[in-house]
């Protein structure tokens, strides 16, 4: 039996083909970071106050220089001595219309320009909210269409859909199309991203699929990551930003006529010729002869594997038994709280006392280290340790930062800024190598028959629960370290829930819905892959000790 993998082989799965491949991967992940990011950058709220009442516009920026933080009410510019400043009015009653800003380094957000600040910063929340909605809706229109039109298509459309939602949020002026074109551009993420993972991944030599494509991942959104916030200094107005990120994604159409369509979406819907067609131009590009003979033995031997192939369960197979359907929930809810905290802490820079651009560019470079740790860890300790240990780290972080902010603001004294972004940028790194673990750990628990669904509902319940992550930052302006209370107590939640779930590393892997159901049944909680390894190299030394204590005794006896 020939396999695609080697055929692939034969063709080269290491190779120029390969090489260029990675590189449009790196492209993919710059663009994707830059557009995921860009909810945060666009809404950046800089410090401000309320300047109604004030005739001369030398007696505002007096007064408001002697504010220590943001305000949203006249009164506080009202309390002044009226002989210093004669021009400034007594009315109170009314609410604010006008603002003063002071910006971060002279660049002007969304939030900024339309006054969607103070009894109006729920429009922002709202709109930035539709983004997440509309990523729940593209995962499942645009993996539908994938299933359908290929892989590569959809690659393409997403990266489109992408440029041209944030090119019309530049227009969105007004709540209801503001919501409108970030529901349009939050329809790209993820799939702008996950198409071309699976065809790199696809023609790429597995031994190197773990290692390839987590350096590509955590160098190139690392530097796309770190990038965006002076992006948007260098050009000083949200609409520059996104005119300078949306447009690079142009470029992603003529991937067309590089990156091959899938070969094993192709052999799915019987399109051997086609098949043939790609894993041709993978040997041309390669610079490898492949006889005729090969590729015929291989469509051959997909043709009887077809005619053998039954129509399996489906997804609804994962809730009919009790342990399986323990495991699917557990996955659900790691996914939401991955999901969620990776969004929020990724977003949650501002309040903390440090430029939010400073603190942005920061905290992502918490995303490097995390890929290399994963890399190191991964197929040492095992998946059930890296979800529940860095969820932990996590959430310890996290909170810690935010009885920080708790004392200090009960106290009425300075945070200590150091400390915090420390924390912060710690607590970053622990829920980025969770985010980046857990599509692993929940690709191998999920029964084979059913994967591929599983799956994509897992991936898609995470994006539905990022909904909030806009409301949770919203609750800072009620309490200050409110934020960092809720991600924290997720994310030791979610560890806790990780400890229930079976190891995979070096199992054999549910592939019916009945090895799913049985799949790690004897395992406990406190049950780790590399306390059995320890336990097994610790049984193998005392028999080799043995073994040389009988050696010695029987060399002494004769």
């Amino acid at each position: 039996m020939l396999e695609l993998d080697k055929i692939l082989e034969k063709c080269g799965d290491c190779h120029r083909l390969q090489a260029i491949m990675l590189l449009l991967f790196c492209i993919i992940n710059l663009l994707s970071a830059l557009h995921y990011y860009s909810q945060t950058i666009i809404s950046f709220v800089p410090k401000y106050w309320c300047i109604d009442g004030y005739t001369n516009p030398t007696d505002a920026y007096a007064v408001a220089s002697e504010q220590i933080g943001s305000s949203c009410l006249p009164h506080r510019f009202t309390e002044v001595n009226e002989a210093a400043f004669p021009n400034v009015t007594a009315n109170v009653s009314h609410t604010c219309q006008q603002f003063d800003y002071e910006l971060y380094m002279g660049y002007q957000s969304f939030t900024s320009e339309l006054n969607w600040i103070c009894d109006r910063a729920w429009q922002a929340t709202l709109g930035q909210s539709m983004f997440f909605v509309g990523s729940v809706v593209g995962s499942l229109l645009f993996g539908f269409l994938a299933d359908s039109l290929g892989r590569l298509p959809i690659l393409i459309a997403a990266n489109v859909v992408a440029m041209v939602g944030n090119s019309l949020t530049i227009f969105g002026t007004t709540l209801p199309t503001f919501s409108l074109f970030r529901f349009l551009s939050g329809m790209a993420t993820d799939s702008n991203f996950v198409m071309m993972y699976i065809l790199v991944m696809e023609y790429l030599r597995p031994s190197l699929r773990t290692v390839g494509l987590s350096i590509c991942i955590g160098c190139f959104y690392c530097l796309g990551s770190m990038a965006a916030p002076w992006i948007a200094i260098l050009l000083h107005t949200w609409r520059g930003f996104l005119i300078a990120t949306s447009t690079p994604f142009a470029i992603v159409p003529l991937f067309y006529f590089i990156v091959p369509e899938s070969v094993q979406w192709l052999i799915s819907k019987q399109k051997y010729d086609k098949a043939v067609e790609c894993l041709k131009r993978v040997a041309k590009i390669n610079g490898r002869a492949v006889e005729e003979s090969v590729y015929t033995e291989f469509i051959d031997e997909c043709k009887r594997r077809q005619l053998h192939t039954k129509s399996g369960p489906n997804l609804f197979g994962l809730f009919a038994t009790p342990r399986l359907r323990r495991n699917t929930l557990i996955l659900f809810f790691k996914s939401m709280v991955i999901t969620l905290c990776y969004d929020a802490v990724s977003r949650n820079v501002q309040g903390l006392g440090i430029s939010p651009f400073v603190m942005f560019t920061l905290s992502a470079t918490a995303i490097l280290p995390a890929c290399i740790l994963l890399i190191v860890l991964q197929d040492r300790i095992g998946r059930k340790a890296m979800a529940s240990m860095s969820l932990l780290l996590s959430g310890i972080f996290i909170s810690v930062t935010g009885a920080i902010l708790f004392c200090t603001e009960r106290s009425g004294g300075e945070k200590d800024v150091v400390l915090v972004v420390i924390l912060s940028v710690i607590g970053r790194f622990g829920v980025t190598v969770a985010y980046n673990s857990g599509a692993q750990y929940a690709t191998e628990l999920i029964p084979t028959c059913v994967r591929g669904q599983g799956v994509a509902v897992v991936h898609v319940m995470g994006y539905a629960f990022t909904f909030f992550s806009s409301y949770i930052l919203y609750t800072r302006s009620f309490f200050q370290p409110m934020p960092e209370i809720i991600l924290g107590l997720l994310s030791l939640l979610g560890a806790g829930l990780c400890l229930l779930l079976p190891e995979t590393l070096n199992r054999t892997l549910p592939t019916s819905l009945e090895d799913g159901e049985n799949f790690g049944k004897n395992e406990r909680w406190y049950n780790f892959s590399f306390l059995e390894k320890r336990t097994q190299s610790v049984d193998v030394l005392a028999a080799n000790a043995g073994s040389q204590n009988i050696r010695d005794n029987t060399a002494a006896y004769f």
